[in-house]
Protein backbone atom coordinates (compact mmCIF):
# COMPACT_ATOMS: atom_id res chain seq x y z
CA UNK A 1 0.00 0.00 0.00
CA UNK A 2 2.93 2.25 1.08
CA UNK A 3 4.51 1.74 -2.65
CA UNK A 4 1.18 2.64 -4.30
CA UNK A 5 0.00 5.65 -1.75
CA UNK A 6 3.75 6.98 -2.72
CA UNK A 7 3.59 6.33 -6.22
CA UNK A 8 0.58 7.88 -7.05
CA UNK A 9 0.45 10.31 -4.29
CA UNK A 10 -2.76 12.59 -4.00
CA UNK A 11 -4.60 11.33 -6.88
CA UNK A 12 -5.16 8.02 -5.10
CA UNK A 13 -6.01 9.86 -2.01
CA UNK A 14 -8.74 11.87 -3.78
CA UNK A 15 -10.26 8.78 -5.55
CA UNK A 16 -10.10 6.47 -2.55
CA UNK A 17 -12.02 8.92 -0.62
CA UNK A 18 -14.71 9.82 -3.80
CA UNK A 19 -15.06 6.10 -4.05
CA UNK A 20 -15.72 5.63 -0.44
CA UNK A 21 -18.45 8.43 -0.50
CA UNK A 22 -20.00 7.41 -3.43
CA UNK A 23 -20.92 4.25 -1.75
CA UNK A 24 -18.32 2.01 -2.92
CA UNK A 25 -17.59 -1.19 -0.45
CA UNK A 26 -13.82 0.68 -0.37
CA UNK A 27 -13.10 1.76 2.89
CA UNK A 28 -10.42 5.59 2.86
CA UNK A 29 -9.60 5.15 6.59
CA UNK A 30 -6.60 2.92 5.75
CA UNK A 31 -5.36 5.38 2.53
CA UNK A 32 -5.68 7.98 4.81
CA UNK A 33 -3.46 6.48 7.50
CA UNK A 34 -0.76 5.67 5.30
CA UNK A 35 -0.65 8.50 3.86
CA UNK A 36 -0.16 10.49 7.28
CA UNK A 37 2.68 8.17 7.91
CA UNK A 38 4.30 9.01 4.06
CA UNK A 39 3.40 12.43 5.41
CA UNK A 40 5.68 12.21 8.65
CA UNK A 41 8.62 11.10 6.54
CA UNK A 42 8.41 13.93 4.44
CA UNK A 43 7.05 11.56 1.36
CA UNK A 44 3.50 13.32 0.76
CA UNK A 45 2.83 17.17 1.51
CA UNK A 46 0.45 17.10 4.25
CA UNK A 47 -1.43 19.78 3.11
CA UNK A 48 -2.07 18.12 0.17
CA UNK A 49 -3.54 15.31 1.73
CA UNK A 50 -5.74 17.31 3.68
CA UNK A 51 -7.09 18.85 0.51
CA UNK A 52 -7.58 15.94 -1.53
CA UNK A 53 -9.24 13.76 1.09
CA UNK A 54 -11.36 17.13 1.38
CA UNK A 55 -11.98 17.34 -2.32
CA UNK A 56 -13.28 13.93 -2.51
CA UNK A 57 -15.26 14.02 0.28
CA UNK A 58 -16.99 16.66 -0.46
CA UNK A 59 -17.63 15.69 -4.11
CA UNK A 60 -19.00 12.45 -3.49
CA UNK A 61 -21.27 13.96 -0.46
CA UNK A 62 -22.50 16.94 -3.06
CA UNK A 63 -23.52 14.12 -5.60
CA UNK A 64 -25.94 12.44 -2.64
CA UNK A 65 -26.86 15.73 -1.21
CA UNK A 66 -28.41 16.97 -4.95
CA UNK A 67 -29.88 14.24 -5.36
CA UNK A 68 -31.58 14.31 -2.04
CA UNK A 69 -33.08 17.55 -3.08
CA UNK A 70 -34.06 16.71 -6.43
CA UNK A 71 -35.70 13.47 -5.45
CA UNK A 72 -36.60 13.58 -1.36
CA UNK A 73 -37.63 10.39 -0.40
CA UNK A 74 -37.03 8.68 -3.11
CA UNK A 75 -33.61 8.35 -2.63
CA UNK A 76 -33.58 7.83 0.94
CA UNK A 77 -35.73 4.41 -0.13
CA UNK A 78 -33.22 3.14 -2.65
CA UNK A 79 -30.40 3.17 -0.21
CA UNK A 80 -32.50 1.63 2.36
CA UNK A 81 -33.59 -1.12 -0.51
CA UNK A 82 -29.82 -2.12 -1.28
CA UNK A 83 -28.75 -2.23 2.16
CA UNK A 84 -28.00 -4.71 4.00
CA UNK A 85 -29.79 -3.35 7.09
CA UNK A 86 -33.12 -2.41 5.33
CA UNK A 87 -34.88 -1.11 8.20
CA UNK A 88 -32.24 0.44 10.65
CA UNK A 89 -29.85 1.85 7.69
CA UNK A 90 -32.77 4.99 7.59
CA UNK A 91 -34.46 4.45 10.82
CA UNK A 92 -30.61 5.47 12.53
CA UNK A 93 -29.93 8.35 10.45
CA UNK A 94 -34.10 9.92 10.75
CA UNK A 95 -33.59 9.89 14.51
CA UNK A 96 -29.82 11.41 14.46
CA UNK A 97 -31.10 14.05 12.24
CA UNK A 98 -34.08 14.79 14.33
CA UNK A 99 -31.97 15.40 17.15
CA UNK A 100 -28.71 16.91 15.62
CA UNK A 101 -30.16 18.52 12.25
CA UNK A 102 -27.79 19.83 9.96
CA UNK A 103 -25.27 19.34 12.43
CA UNK A 104 -25.53 15.42 11.95
CA UNK A 105 -23.39 15.82 9.33
CA UNK A 106 -20.39 17.02 11.77
CA UNK A 107 -20.11 13.51 13.12
CA UNK A 108 -21.94 11.17 10.34
CA UNK A 109 -18.29 9.81 9.10
CA UNK A 110 -17.97 8.61 12.55
CA UNK A 111 -20.87 6.23 12.87
CA UNK A 112 -21.05 3.04 10.16
CA UNK A 113 -23.76 3.31 7.75
CA UNK A 114 -24.64 7.31 8.18
CA UNK A 115 -21.85 8.61 6.34
CA UNK A 116 -23.31 8.17 2.80
CA UNK A 117 -27.16 8.24 4.32
CA UNK A 118 -26.56 11.85 5.79
CA UNK A 119 -25.59 14.01 2.62
CA UNK A 120 -29.50 12.31 0.94
CA UNK A 121 -31.29 13.87 4.11
CA UNK A 122 -30.36 16.79 4.70
CA UNK A 123 -30.69 17.63 1.20
CA UNK A 124 -34.54 16.16 1.02
CA UNK A 125 -35.02 17.89 4.44
CA UNK A 126 -33.96 21.35 2.97
CA UNK A 127 -30.81 22.29 4.28
CA UNK A 128 -29.22 25.19 2.33
CA UNK A 129 -26.69 24.39 0.46
CA UNK A 130 -24.33 26.74 1.59
CA UNK A 131 -24.80 25.71 5.33
CA UNK A 132 -24.20 21.58 3.66
CA UNK A 133 -20.77 22.64 2.17
CA UNK A 134 -19.37 24.20 5.58
CA UNK A 135 -21.31 21.86 7.99
CA UNK A 136 -20.05 18.43 5.27
CA UNK A 137 -16.64 20.28 5.29
CA UNK A 138 -15.87 20.23 8.63
CA UNK A 139 -17.59 17.50 9.45
CA UNK A 140 -14.86 15.75 6.32
CA UNK A 141 -11.93 17.49 7.91
CA UNK A 142 -12.66 16.22 11.14
CA UNK A 143 -13.04 12.82 10.14
CA UNK A 144 -9.93 12.97 7.68
CA UNK A 145 -7.67 14.47 10.22
CA UNK A 146 -8.12 11.91 12.30
CA UNK A 147 -7.00 9.32 10.64
CA UNK A 148 -4.09 11.35 8.57
CA UNK A 149 -3.16 12.99 12.21
CA UNK A 150 -2.87 8.89 13.50
CA UNK A 151 -0.75 7.54 10.71
CA UNK A 152 1.92 11.04 11.36
CA UNK A 153 2.20 9.91 15.05
CA UNK A 154 2.18 6.23 14.61
CA UNK A 155 4.51 6.90 11.66
CA UNK A 156 6.88 3.90 12.65
CA UNK A 157 3.78 1.43 13.78
CA UNK A 158 2.34 1.95 10.61
CA UNK A 159 5.67 0.66 8.68
CA UNK A 160 5.90 -2.51 10.80
CA UNK A 161 2.49 -3.56 10.15
CA UNK A 162 2.38 -2.76 6.49
CA UNK A 163 5.68 -5.03 6.23
CA UNK A 164 4.27 -7.58 8.11
CA UNK A 165 1.81 -7.78 6.12
CA UNK A 166 3.86 -7.54 2.40
CA UNK A 167 5.79 -10.19 3.78
CA UNK A 168 2.62 -12.49 4.47
CA UNK A 169 2.48 -12.35 0.95
CA UNK A 170 -0.84 -13.56 -0.89
CA UNK A 171 -1.80 -15.24 2.97
CA UNK A 172 -2.76 -11.75 3.82
CA UNK A 173 -5.03 -10.66 1.20
CA UNK A 174 -6.75 -14.35 2.06
CA UNK A 175 -7.30 -13.44 5.29
CA UNK A 176 -8.51 -9.63 4.79
CA UNK A 177 -10.67 -11.42 1.82
CA UNK A 178 -12.32 -14.38 3.93
CA UNK A 179 -13.20 -12.03 6.85
CA UNK A 180 -14.62 -9.27 3.85
CA UNK A 181 -17.12 -12.18 3.08
CA UNK A 182 -17.96 -13.68 6.60
CA UNK A 183 -18.92 -9.85 7.52
CA UNK A 184 -21.19 -9.78 4.67
CA UNK A 185 -22.46 -12.98 5.39
CA UNK A 186 -23.38 -12.21 8.75
CA UNK A 187 -24.50 -9.33 8.04
CA UNK A 188 -26.96 -10.88 5.51
CA UNK A 189 -28.19 -13.65 7.37
CA UNK A 190 -28.97 -11.18 10.44
CA UNK A 191 -31.40 -9.30 7.33
CA UNK A 192 -32.74 -13.09 6.41
CA UNK A 193 -33.65 -13.78 10.03
CA UNK A 194 -35.21 -10.34 10.78
CA UNK A 195 -37.27 -11.05 7.63
CA UNK A 196 -38.00 -14.29 8.69
CA UNK A 197 -39.27 -13.23 12.31
CA UNK A 198 -41.45 -10.54 10.73
CA UNK A 199 -43.56 -13.26 8.18
CA UNK A 200 -46.94 -12.38 8.75
CA UNK A 201 -50.34 -12.43 6.70
CA UNK A 202 -50.23 -8.63 4.60
CA UNK A 203 -53.29 -7.27 3.67
CA UNK A 204 -52.92 -5.95 -0.38
CA UNK A 205 -54.40 -2.50 -1.11
CA UNK A 206 -57.16 -3.73 -3.34
CA UNK A 207 -58.88 -5.59 -0.34
CA UNK A 208 -58.26 -2.25 1.99
CA UNK A 209 -59.87 -0.43 -0.44
CA UNK A 210 -62.86 -1.87 -1.25
CA UNK A 211 -63.19 -1.92 2.62
CA UNK A 212 -63.15 1.24 3.05
CA UNK A 213 -65.71 1.83 0.02
CA UNK A 214 -67.82 -0.66 1.36
CA UNK A 215 -68.05 1.25 4.41
CA UNK A 216 -66.40 -0.92 6.99
CA UNK A 217 -62.69 0.38 6.96
CA UNK A 218 -60.65 -0.90 9.59
CA UNK A 219 -58.44 1.46 11.63
CA UNK A 220 -55.41 2.48 9.59
CA UNK A 221 -52.42 3.68 10.82
CA UNK A 222 -48.79 5.16 9.50
CA UNK A 223 -46.33 4.09 11.36
CA UNK A 224 -43.79 5.89 9.86
CA UNK A 225 -41.32 8.22 11.42
CA UNK A 226 -42.15 12.24 11.80
CA UNK A 227 -39.12 12.92 9.82
CA UNK A 228 -40.22 10.23 7.18
CA UNK A 229 -43.36 11.85 6.76
CA UNK A 230 -41.24 15.59 6.30
CA UNK A 231 -39.48 13.74 3.40
CA UNK A 232 -43.40 12.66 2.25
CA UNK A 233 -45.86 14.32 3.06
CA UNK A 234 -48.58 11.78 1.51
CA UNK A 235 -51.11 9.15 3.80
CA UNK A 236 -53.84 7.73 3.17
CA UNK A 237 -56.92 9.41 4.52
CA UNK A 238 -57.60 9.40 7.88
CA UNK A 239 -54.59 7.14 8.90
CA UNK A 240 -54.00 7.59 12.73
CA UNK A 241 -50.46 9.38 12.70
CA UNK A 242 -48.05 7.36 15.26
CA UNK A 243 -44.32 5.50 14.87
CA UNK A 244 -43.46 2.15 15.57
CA UNK A 245 -41.76 3.46 19.59
CA UNK A 246 -45.45 5.31 20.23
CA UNK A 247 -48.07 2.67 18.77
CA UNK A 248 -49.02 1.35 21.41
CA UNK A 249 -49.93 4.34 23.25
CA UNK A 250 -51.81 5.67 20.05
CA UNK A 251 -54.44 2.77 20.05
CA UNK A 252 -55.06 2.78 24.10
CA UNK A 253 -59.06 4.01 23.17
CA UNK A 254 -59.11 1.47 20.06
CA UNK A 255 -61.18 -2.23 21.05
CA UNK A 256 -58.84 -4.91 20.48
CA UNK A 257 -61.79 -6.70 18.16
CA UNK A 258 -60.93 -3.87 15.97
CA UNK A 259 -59.58 -4.58 12.47
CA UNK A 260 -56.21 -2.82 12.45
CA UNK A 261 -54.10 -2.45 9.23
CA UNK A 262 -50.53 -0.51 9.71
CA UNK A 263 -48.52 0.80 6.86
CA UNK A 264 -44.91 2.32 6.49
CA UNK A 265 -42.99 3.32 2.89
CA UNK A 266 -40.00 1.00 3.82
CA UNK A 267 -38.58 -2.18 2.30
CA UNK A 268 -40.45 -5.40 3.10
CA UNK A 269 -43.27 -3.10 5.01
CA UNK A 270 -40.46 -3.99 8.19
CA UNK A 271 -41.08 -1.01 10.47
CA UNK A 272 -45.24 -2.13 10.06
CA UNK A 273 -44.76 -5.23 10.73
CA UNK A 274 -42.59 -4.66 14.20
CA UNK A 275 -46.19 -2.37 14.72
CA UNK A 276 -47.56 -5.25 14.05
CA UNK A 277 -46.11 -7.45 16.49
CA UNK A 278 -46.38 -5.15 19.06
CA UNK A 279 -50.38 -4.93 18.77
CA UNK A 280 -50.42 -8.17 18.70
CA UNK A 281 -48.52 -8.62 21.81
CA UNK A 282 -51.12 -6.08 23.64
CA UNK A 283 -54.14 -8.58 22.52
CA UNK A 284 -55.30 -7.00 18.89
CA UNK A 285 -55.50 -10.19 16.65
CA UNK A 286 -56.80 -8.74 13.70
CA UNK A 287 -53.65 -6.84 12.71
CA UNK A 288 -51.96 -6.69 9.23
CA UNK A 289 -49.46 -4.31 7.41
CA UNK A 290 -50.24 -2.93 4.39
CA UNK A 291 -48.12 -5.17 1.52
CA UNK A 292 -46.20 -2.37 -0.28
CA UNK A 293 -46.67 0.00 1.75
CA UNK A 294 -47.66 3.55 0.80
CA UNK A 295 -46.36 3.86 -2.52
CA UNK A 296 -48.46 0.42 -2.91
CA UNK A 297 -51.33 2.37 -2.46
CA UNK A 298 -50.43 5.48 -4.08
CA UNK A 299 -49.02 3.67 -7.52
CA UNK A 300 -52.88 1.87 -7.59
CA UNK A 301 -53.96 5.34 -7.83
CA UNK A 302 -56.12 5.12 -4.68
CA UNK A 303 -57.26 8.49 -3.05
CA UNK A 304 -54.66 10.38 -0.54
CA UNK A 305 -54.24 12.88 1.36
CA UNK A 306 -51.49 15.32 2.35
CA UNK A 307 -50.72 16.89 5.38
CA UNK A 308 -50.74 20.41 6.58
CA UNK A 309 -47.60 21.54 7.36
CA UNK A 310 -48.73 21.74 11.40
CA UNK A 311 -49.49 17.33 10.88
CA UNK A 312 -46.01 17.03 9.85
CA UNK A 313 -44.17 18.91 12.95
CA UNK A 314 -46.73 16.55 14.89
CA UNK A 315 -49.75 18.85 15.87
CA UNK A 316 -53.09 18.34 15.09
CA UNK A 317 -54.74 20.10 12.01
CA UNK A 318 -56.28 19.38 9.34
CA UNK A 319 -55.39 17.54 5.86
CA UNK A 320 -55.82 17.88 2.40
CA UNK A 321 -57.15 15.72 0.27
CA UNK A 322 -55.42 14.60 -3.48
CA UNK A 323 -57.67 12.08 -5.54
Amino acid sequence: MIALIAQYGLLLVFLNVLATQAGAPVPAVPTLVVAGALAAADRLPLAGIVAAALAGSLLGDLAWYLAGRRYGAGVMRTLCRISLSPDSCVKQSELRFQRWRGRVLLVAKFVPGLSMLAPPLVGAMGLPPRNFVLLDGLGALLWAGVAIALGYAFAGEVDHVLDAVANAGTLAVEVVTALFVAYVLARWWRRERLLRSLRMARIEVEELARAIAAGRAPVVIDVRSAVARQLDDRIIPDALLTDVEGIAQAVVAIPPDRELVVYCNCPNEVSAAHAARVLMARGYRRVRPLRGGLDAWDAAGYALQRLAPAQVAGVDGPATTVV
